[in-house]
């Protein structure tokens, strides 16, 4: 399948959960997903595009729009929970015929890896997780950033620059390219489903999955945190570590949300370290 340079955001098609699913389907070898966080204009290619490539040399990369996000369908009537998400990414696995993978997930990515590590066991080899939500914690200026966000390319840029440490990695083609994915019909509407609505009367309290669910899961796991997150906070990545039995951390200092972008190159070398 060509790529369209209009839309490089646009994979290749399947139907998972009765939905129909935008997908990247990479390389070879074990089975690789990578999970793509929340916020306004995101998608599989937004997050992971720049370390497909490398990470494709050595895994086949499953890289999924999950439902209601990116190209993949949303549906006004469908309940958007975790057990939704769930499903669809089981549904996932199976319409590749895929028994068993390790999973990478980003932020919310992170966090249906979690569900898919508590419902789904028998699915998952491995976990690496990163800015990932736990436990609760007021929440961050990012979170109810991109709750609030309206499309417009001020409001972009405003919201795209509480999430890296280093503010020069936000170009104006990445503005650009994020706003008009915001832009889209429906766009905002599973986004708003997952960040709880900001209380305009105090602060508002965001809930991960609590440490007694997480000290279930069997899965070896690798949590990854920027120590200057202003999104997910660390003590999540910690709370994460401790909580996990067969669990280790690595704090990047210097670092925000976007681990994978903002040390690319070390997080490429711990992904490939640790899922082999």
């Amino acid at each position: 399948m060509e790529r369209d340079v209009n839309y490089p955001d646009i994979g290749k098609t399947l139907i998972a959960a009765d939905h129909k699913t935008n997908y990247f389907d990479q390389g070879t070898g074990k089975p690789l997903v990578l999970l793509h966080g929340s916020g306004p204009g995101v998608s599989a290619w937004t997050n992971w595009n720049k370390v497909m490539p490398s990470l494709s040399e050595d895994f086949r990369v499953i890289a999924p729009d999950i439902a209601g996000f990116g190209f993949t369908e949303f549906k006004p009537d469908s309940k958007y929970d975790i057990k939704l998400w769930v499903k669809h990414l089981v549904g996932i696995l199976d319409a590749l015929n895929i028994e068993k993978a390790s999973f990478v997930g980003n932020s919310f990515g992170g966090a249906l890896s979690l569900g898919l590590a508590l419902f789904a066991p028998q699915r998952v080899e491995k976990l690496v997780l990163m800015g990932t939500p736990a436990g609760e914690f007021e929440q961050t200026p990012g979170l109810r950033s991109a709750w609030e966000y309206e499309p417009s390319l001020e409001n972009m840029e405003r919201t795209m620059r509480l999430f890296p440490y280093d503010q020069s990695i936000i170009t104006e083609e990445m503005i650009q390219a994020r706003y008009e994915a915001s832009a889209r019909p429906g766009a905002q509407d599973a986004l708003r489903k997952l960040v709880p609505q900001p209380n305009p009367d105090g602060p508002t309290i965001v809930k991960g999955f609590p440490a007694s669910s997480v000290a279930n899961i069997q899965a070896p796991t690798l949590v990854l945190h920027g120590r200057e997150d202003k999104v997910v906070p660390v003590q999540c990545g910690l709370l994460l570590a401790q909580s996990i039995p067969n669990a280790e951390f690595h704090m990047f200092g210097h670092c925000g949300h976007w681990v994978q972008t903002e040390r690319r190159e070390a997080f490429v070398a711990l992904v490939r370290q640790f899922c082999r």
